[in-house]
């Protein structure tokens, strides 16, 4: 017997660090009825699920700061209500689907069957949404969920981008690369990078520019952003940088360009979830 519609609708709690999943995800959910909030970082859903919990948690396993089993492992602590949780990996292997039986949670992969795994997993938990679910695949094909990131470099140096690709060769993302702020622009709306990556000084724009074009426009608002330079920039330039544009966060990271790229490949960790260490190759799980 379906729920009373008196009852509260289902509240739905989404935590990636990708931004461009949590996006992809939310729409749909919210598409289909469901109440959606979203965090980042495993940090924000022990605020947000401690202060009110959530019916359904739908969490990244490979998260900086706070991954997702341990976040669940802190939400045990936490919160007394019982919260239905899918676990989402890009990881192959049996490893994290042992760990997540242990925690009784069910865990989709990232890929080709991703919304057919969430869907299911959501039709099996609120029948009554069946109906919507099954008119969300009608007619057109369901949005990508990446297993990996992807990291837009924006530098007009050509020796910058050989470095970087270099770099990320065993590091387990995706690079893209654009010489100056306008294709940037245009090739984040049209692939939706997970990090974004630009060198303040470019022909044509700079990294304000930039900026600017991303937050002013719904589906690029939302990724972070570091820059780079290869002078000290004056304290105007680095306030413009980290103020809000058009109310959307400013630059994530000023950083100053290095040949170790040590400081940048840490902003990197702490925004996608990268492990190990840079000499030895950075590998995203």
């Amino acid at each position: 017997m379906g729920k009373s519609s008196k009852e509260p609708v289902p509240r739905i709690l989404i935590a990636d660090d990708d931004p461009c999943v949590v996006s992809v995800v939310a729409d749909r959910c919210a598409r289909l009825g469901f109440d959606v909030e979203t965090a980042s970082n495993g940090l924000q859903v022990l605020i947000k699920a401690g202060e009110q919990p959530p019916d359904i948690l739908v969490i990244d396993v490979h998260m900086p700061e706070v991954d997702g089993l341990m976040t669940l492992a802190y939400l045990r602590d936490i919160v007394r209500k019982p919260i239905h949780v899918m676990v989402v990996t890009g990881s192959p292997g049996f490893e994290i689907a042992e760990r997540c039986e242990g925690f009784d949670v069910s865990c989709i992969h990232k890929g080709r069957n991703f919304w057919t795994e969430f869907e299911t997993g959501l039709v099996m938990l609120y029948p009554e949404h069946a109906a919507a679910i099954a008119r969300s695949g009608d007619g057109s094909a369901s949005p990508e969920i990446r297993k990996r990131p992807r990291v837009l470099l924006v530098d007009d140096d050509i020796a910058v981008k050989r470095l970087f690709f270099h770099r990320f060769a065993n590091l387990g993302a995706d690079l893209l690369y654009a010489a100056d702020g306008v294709q940037a622009y245009w090739k984040a709306r049209r692939e939706q990078p997970s990090v974004i990556v630009t060198d303040y000084n470019m022909p044509n724009s700079n990294a304000e520019y930039l900026l600017a074009r991303l937050r002013s426009t719904p589906q690029t608002r939302s990724i972070p952003v570091i820059v780079q330079s290869g002078r000290r920039l004056s304290e105007p330039i680095r306030r413009r940088l980290s103020e809000p544009v058009p109310g959307q966060a400013g630059a994530m990271r000023i950083i100053r360009k290095c040949a170790d790229a040590g400081e940048l490949f840490e902003a990197l960790q702490r925004l996608c979830g990268f492990t190990g260490n840079l000499e030895g190759g950075l590998i995203y799980q």
